[in-house]
């Protein structure tokens, strides 16, 4: 583990931490962009669960073994495996700021188990990037996709390569308006209950996300400094 010790799953990491944050938002809400501005902006480490696997698979470590032989079988990778990962991935010295938490946790038993591992605090805060299906399905069902290295692009440049590796871009079936809508439920079904569990706990802010790329990141800062709610689009998943 390049030397550093791995708390073990439900056991408590140090409390001189600093905050842990849960970035929630369903596919096409502009979630990634928002979790690299607000890493880059406040100096905390974006931690993908995504990102993670592919490293741990990568390196060949250990845990990289372990999500290896669940995903090369189309298995779902168990919590307490993923939990392992994080607590790995926040150990470490560039860490110490803060975590971004980005497609992690997904359910409520994550975020339970998440708490318990983060122990006597859990969580920070969850900020909720709040979308409604109709703009969703706007957005996702124009977007292309790099075939190389998966990173999304708009619909005024199909025909074209990617600007990031050259790679062909296609669009995805999954990006499809009929896809995109059965996604978005699947989604919603899913996180209502993990809205309600960081709702009890008061640690649930929400942010309107059908703006500017640039006014949703300002009012991200807005509600991380002022530890106000906002007022969120009527007709999205969250609404408590």
């Amino acid at each position: 583990m390049n030397g550093y010790q791995l708390p073990q799953f439900g056991e408590s990491i140090t409390d001189d931490s600093g905050a842990r944050w849960v970035l929630l938002g369903a596919p096409g809400s502009g979630k990634g962009t928002q979790a690299h501005f607000l890493s880059d902006r406040l100096g905390m480490t974006h931690l993908a669960s995504g990102d993670l696997f592919r490293d741990h698979r990568a390196r060949g470590t250990c845990l990289g073994l372990k999500v290896a032989s669940y995903m090369d079988q189309g298995r779902l990778v168990p919590d307490d495996l993923v939990i392992d990962m994080v607590l790995e991935r926040m150990s470490r010295p560039d860490a110490v700021r803060g975590v971004l938490l980005d497609g992690f946790p997904r359910t409520v038993p994550q975020a339970r188990a998440l708490d318990m591992a983060l122990a006597p605090d859990g969580v920070t805060i969850a900020l909720f990037i709040a979308v409604s299906e109709g703009e969703l399905v706007r957005r996702l069902s124009t977007r292309m996709t790099c075939v190389q290295c998966q990173s999304p692009a708009g619909s005024d440049t199909k025909g074209c390569s990617c600007q990031r590796c050259g790679g062909k871009l296609i669009q995805r079936d999954d990006d499809r308006p009929e896809a995109v809508s059965r996604r978005f439920r699947e989604y919603e079904s899913k996180t209502s209950p993990l809205l309600e569990y960081y709702q009890s706990q008061g640690k649930l802010r929400h942010v309107d996300g059908e703006r500017d790329v640039e006014e949703v990141s300002s009012a991200l800062m807005h509600v991380i400094e002022s530890g106000n709610e906002e007022v969120h689009v009527q007709g999205t998943s969250g609404t408590i």
